[in-house]
């Protein structure tokens, strides 16, 4: 069972709609820790009524797209994720600032009509997130770790590779596709891939794909 699952381990634990956070390449994984700064009021509202009931937020991506509804809100991407809120810390200027653990993907079945500020959806989960271990056979390690080292050496970054070297291999390729300073179109293939082990091979093409087009850039701007 994936980290931060522990609450949730069949479809009868989880909503059947969910309050609804739209964030632009912005990626939230099974077992992954996001923090976020919250300061709008219709979200501050969403805050405080996820707090009353089940403390789950659908973090979603707007369409990649970009259409909008009547109300000239952006549409939502088909597929999002649940977090649950873990930590809350008031910052004393009306902010919550709020940690999310990823507990599972998502399918976006239709929107619901509702009063509140914020908006809601009815989802369909992604069962086998809760599985133990989903999908975590066969993931390239080494060939991920190469493209993570040369992408950090491209752009002069550093890692602590000792915690890298004793993350398991699920920790590895969410957090990796977590951090990944890519788009919205990145972001959401990386949510979307079928397991771990399509995830690790989408991280390492885009990565790889980043790296040719930086060196291209580079070529370009020394001649």
């Amino acid at each position: 069972m994936q980290a931060g699952n522990a609450h949730y381990r069949r479809e009868a634990d989880l909503p059947l709609s969910v309050a609804v956070f739209p964030l632009e390449s912005v990626l939230l994984l099974p077992g992954g820790r996001l923090p976020l700064n919250i300061f709008e009021p219709r979200y501050l509202q969403m805050v405080d009524h996820v707090l009353a009931t089940n403390r789950l937020i659908g973090l979603v991506q707007p369409s990649l797209d970009g259409a909008v509804r009547e109300d000239g809100t952006p549409q939502l991407c088909s597929v999002g994720c649940f977090g649950r809120i873990t930590s809350l810390t008031e910052s004393g200027d009306g902010r919550y600032l709020i940690a999310l653990q990823g507990v599972c993907r998502f399918r976006l079945m239709h929107e619901l009509t509702v009063k509140t500020a914020f908006r809601q959806c009815r989802v369909t989960p992604f069962l086998g997130d809760l599985e133990e271990d989903a999908g975590a056979s066969g993931v390239d390690r080494p060939a991920l770790l190469k493209a993570f080292r040369a992408y950090l050496q491209a752009n002069d970054l550093e890692a602590d590779w000792e915690s890298v070297s004793r993350a398991d291999d699920a920790i590895l390729v969410n957090a990796l596709s977590m951090m990944a300073p890519y788009g919205p179109a990145e972001k959401q293939a990386l949510l979307e891939a079928a397991d771990l082990k399509t995830r690790a091979e989408t991280l390492i093409a885009i990565t790889e794909i980043a790296l040719v087009r930086d060196s291209e850039e580079f070529g370009s701007s020394l001649q």
